[in-house]
């Protein structure tokens, strides 16, 4: 009989990159179906689709993943790759027609709640902060691959629920403004600085399983510790601000955009509800209102006296 470790140990190995190729290809079946009816998914889309792919590989099959089991800062490392890289261009990559068939099936349903920033918000800091429990973190890292690969797939899941509610294709809450956003985004972060706080600061070894290979690479396991505090927040202060930034404009085009579809359907005789127009905004769906007003006006012309 296979003993149950190797067992484990072979599934942890293939899980990863099996799901990469069921996602690819899952991902490109209803692509080209959306292309077959008209609607194909845009290149930018499927640029950032294939990115994520491409991180996700880097963390698992370049010499990251090696350096992962010798150094905490290697480690943080991959998992800031998996969490917020490659959520980030997994999420950028999808659109609503993409997800629809997904989202329709009961079992998935609940990924509507995706976009929810409270969803969110809960499942980052919960399973943020209960991996990084000592004992958890060290039975995924050093005691068992499978529970090692749940744990990243739990991080995964946290970043694309994260950058889903801000930049995903799913329908947000009316009140997830932009004031709200930046407080959402505020929030994450911070919750993810004070753990980056304690790894550089603490006067004890948190994780102190490390200690072989931090000898061979010749560093302290406090040093070890705080550099991957370091890089933690370091990443997370590019992250906030490169998202505060974009929330910026993003609200500046939005607002204009709203703006000029308001002004079109006055224009035209269309009677258009400005939240309506925010919705479809927000939505990114803003040239496809823009299309209905038209054509309504078209037929109102048409159908009209002579």
């Amino acid at each position: 009989m296979i003993p149950v470790a190797d067992v484990q140990s072979v599934l942890a190995e293939w899980l990863p990159p099996l799901s990469l190729i069921v996602i690819a290809v899952a991902y490109a079946i209803r692509m080209v179906r959306l292309a077959d009816s008209g609607r194909s998914v845009p290149r930018f889309r499927q640029a950032f689709f294939l990115t994520a792919l491409i991180v996700l590989a880097i963390a698992y099959v370049s010499p990251i993943d090696d350096l992962s089991d010798e150094m905490l800062t290697w480690h943080m490392v991959q998992h800031l790759l998996i969490m917020d890289i490659a959520a980030l261009f997994l999420v950028l990559g999808l659109t609503g027609p993409l997800m629809q068939p997904l989202l329709a099936m009961r079992g998935f349903r609940w990924m509507r709640h995706l976009a929810n920033p409270i969803f969110a918000l809960a499942a980052w800091t919960i399973l943020l902060y209960v991996w990084h429990i000592p004992a958890l973190y060290q039975a995924a890292t050093f005691d068992s691959d499978l529970i090692h690969a749940f744990q990243h797939l739990c991080f995964f899941f946290a970043g694309v629920a994260f950058w889903m509610s801000l930049v995903g294709p799913l329908p947000k809450p009316s009140w997830f403004t932009g004031a709200a956003s930046a407080g959402f985004v505020f929030a994450v972060r911070l919750i993810g600085a004070v753990l980056a706080n304690v790894l550089m600061w603490s006067s004890s070894v948190i994780y102190a399983r490390y200690a072989p290979g931090e000898a061979a690479h010749n560093i302290s396991a406090l040093s070890d510790q705080g550099m991957a505090g370091v890089v933690m927040m370091a990443e997370s202060t590019v992250i906030t601000l490169s998202i505060l930034t974009w929330l910026v404009l993003r609200w500046a085009s939005r607002d204009t955009e709203r703006q000029e579809l308001l002004d079109l359907a006055a224009a035209r005789g269309v009677e258009l509800d400005p939240a309506r127009a925010e919705r479809a905004v927000s939505a990114g769906q803003g040239e496809r209102l823009r299309e209905r007003i038209e054509s309504t006006a078209a037929h109102s012309e048409a159908s009209g006296p002579a």
